[in-house]
Parts: C-alpha cells; sequence; structure tokens
C-alpha cells in the first residue's frame, strides 16, 4: 500500500509506521446514502479492496449519529448535500483526512474548518455538466409549454389553451459561466435562442470563444426572457436573486434552478409567482430538502419541479460514483484530486 505523501495538520499515522496496514483497518464512511447514490455501486468493490467501506443506507438523525457512523474513518464519502458537515463537527474527527462528495457542490461542509484541520476536500467537476444542462433545458421547455399545469388541467377534466411560450428568437440570460452554464448556453443557442451570460470572471476572450456577450447582472435580469442560475452555493452567492433582482425581470420571465435552492430568496420567488410578475420556474433545488409537504412552492401552479436529479441517472450516477472513488482512491495513493482544499 502507498502512503499518503502529502502534509497536514493532522499527520497521517501510516505514513510512518509501514505494519499500519496490517494492525489496523483503513476506514472509509459513507454515512448517509439516502436516496440510493453508491449503494448497489460496482465501485465499492474498488474501495473494499483498500480498506473497510462503512455504508449506512438511511439518512443519519441526528449530529450525535453522524459522528457515530463517522468516528475513526480516514475517508468520508458524502454521497447526499442534505447531510451536512459544519466546523464543530469536524473537530469532533480527529481520524478524518479526506472528504469528497459525489457532485460539484461542497458547501455541505465548512471548507474554511477543514482547511484549518487539514482536511482534503475533493469534488467531482465538470464530468456532468451535459446530463444536468441537458435537465435545466427539459425544466425551461416544460415551463414555457406550460406542460405540468396543462396536466393537472386534464386531470381535473378541464379542457383549457392556455398561452404557451415560443422560445426560439428570445433571450436566454445564464448565470454563471462553469462547464454546465456553458453548456446549457449551447443548449439555448441550438434552440434558436440569443444568448448572453453574466459571470464573476468574465473576460473579453472568454465571451470571444464562447460566441456570446457577458453583460451585468442587473441588465441580464432586465432583459432576458429565461433566467437560469447555474452558481455554486458560496456567500456571494446566497440569496442573490432576491426580491430586487426579481422585481428587475420583465413580466412573464421563466426562471430555472438547477444550482441550490439558497441561491434564491424562496419567499421573493413565491411572491412573484403568485403575482403572476413571473411567467414560471423551473425549480429542481430547494432551501429545505426534501422539500415539506407545505413548503409553498408546492401551491403555485406555474412551476416544474424536480427532486434534486439534474444527474441522477444511470449515466450521471456512473460518473459521478466513479469520480467520487477515484478521489479517495487517489488520496490513499498520496496524489489527491479534483481537491478543493
Amino acid at each position: 500500500m502507498k502512503c499518503p505523501r502529502w502534509s497536514s495538520k493532522r499527520p497521517l499515522a501510516i505514513r510512518f509506521d509501514p505494519s499500519y496496514h496490517v494492525r489496523m483497518t483503513i476506514r472509509i464512511a459513507i454515512p448517509g446514502d439516502d436516496p440510493p447514490q453508491l449503494q448497489g455501486s460496482p465501485h465499492l468493490d474498488r474501495l473494499r479492496a483498500r480498506g473497510e467501506v462503512m455504508l449506512h443506507l438511511d439518512r443519519p438523525a441526528d449530529d450525535a449519529q453522524k459522528l457515530r457512523r463517522v468516528a475513526g474513518a480516514i475517508c468520508l464519502i458524502n454521497s447526499r448535500s442534505a447531510v451536512k458537515w459544519p466546523g464543530h463537527l469536524l473537530r469532533q474527527l480527529p481520524d478524518l483526512r479526506m472528504i469528497t462528495v459525489c457532485g460539484i457542490g461542497t458547501d455541505a461542509i465548512d471548507c474554511a474548518t477543514a482547511k484549518e484541520l487539514g482536511i482534503v476536500v475533493c469534488n467531482v467537476p465538470g464530468l456532468t455538466a451535459p446530463i444536468v444542462a441537458e435537465h435545466a433545458l427539459a425544466l425551461m421547455l416544460a415551463t414555457a409549454r406550460r406542460v405540468c399545469f396543462q396536466t393537472t388541467q386534464l386531470r381535473r377534466g378541464i379542457w383549457k389553451t392556455p398561452d404557451n411560450i415560443y422560445l426560439r428568437g428570445r433571450t436566454l440570460g445564464v448565470i454563471g459561466m462553469g462547464p454546465i452554464g456553458a453548456e446549457m448556453a449551447r443548449l439555448g443557442q441550438a434552440i434558436g435562442m440569443r444568448v448572453q451570460a453574466w459571470t464573476f470572471n468574465a473576460t473579453p476572450d472568454r465571451s470571444v470563444e464562447l460566441g456570446f456577450p457577458f453583460v451585468s447582472l442587473d441588465e441580464l435580469l432586465r432583459t432576458s426572457d429565461v433566467v437560469s442560475l447555474h452558481v455554486k452555493l458560496t456567500d456571494q452567492t446566497r440569496g442573490m436573486i432576491g426580491a430586487r433582482e426579481i422585481g428587475l425581470m420583465k413580466p412573464g420571465t421563466i426562471l430555472v434552478n438547477t444550482a441550490r435552492g439558497a441561491i434564491v430568496d424562496t419567499p421573493a420567488l413565491v411572491n412573484a409567482l403568485r403575482s403572476e410578475h413571473l411567467g414560471g420556474a423551473g425549480i429542481d433545488v430547494y432551501d429545505i430538502e426534501p422539500i415539506p409537504p407545505d413548503h409553498p412552492l408546492l401551491a403555485c401552479e406555474q412551476v416544474v419541479l424536480t427532486p434534486h436529479v439534474a444527474d441522477q441517472n444511470p449515466e450521471g450516477m456512473e460518473i459521478l460514483n466513479r469520480g467520487a472513488v477515484d478521489n479517495v482512491l487517489a488520496f490513499l495513493e498520496g496524489r489527491p484530486i479534483n481537491r478543493v482544499v
């Protein structure tokens, strides 16, 4: 077994004792695989060849159960972002050296504390961008064509022809130009939409490369017919689409969110839908997950809602599971990849 060669404020005992792998078992914890992500994956066998895999099929009930499930583990695979790891919990896991998520976002982990403690945090960036962007496109099309609203009306025995929105020639505003945002822009262009974008690090060269303009956030909100969100959740983006920003949007604008629920102020979104200032919303992520049955978005008519499944198909899950396991194995071999912290 190769030993990790990186330095850390938490030195690994196995670096200094070649007999460690004989005396002790490397433990890899998956503390809450609900809904199913890694369970049943053939990639788990790759991990079991290196140590003990502690896989829990249900979500931990509280912080105490989280700590029990991860106790003694060197590596943690956080397969569901609903399982949070704030700093006060990380400080109670002295053996923990590495965390990987099964996806892109690391907002479930206190990365600042992880950095302080010398815990490597990894993700699986970019690989599922086409899959997530395709889902965002589906949400946009279904919202514009009132698919869910019309299905509900038909089930009630109502035969009515509502006003649908034809998207060709309209303007798609993409917020965030990572791999998913860039792919969403490409799909918008493919159906004949004009595309404009805003990102934190816009450059003229990037605009030329992509083939559409970067504009200010306010201009994008004022002039887009569809606004699609593709930024990661950080202190800068939390609540970035609030009442003011929604108020800048044209009447009838469609909002699509496959990023994170907390990027949007939910009460402001609900008010805009109820007042019909927004023409509709396609939402895959929520401020509370799983979404409770009394969540106000569920009572809004012109919405298309999915349960945080933009990358949850056989192809996407295979990519994410393979990537997360690759991260763990690379760390154990002393060459961490996709390193966030």
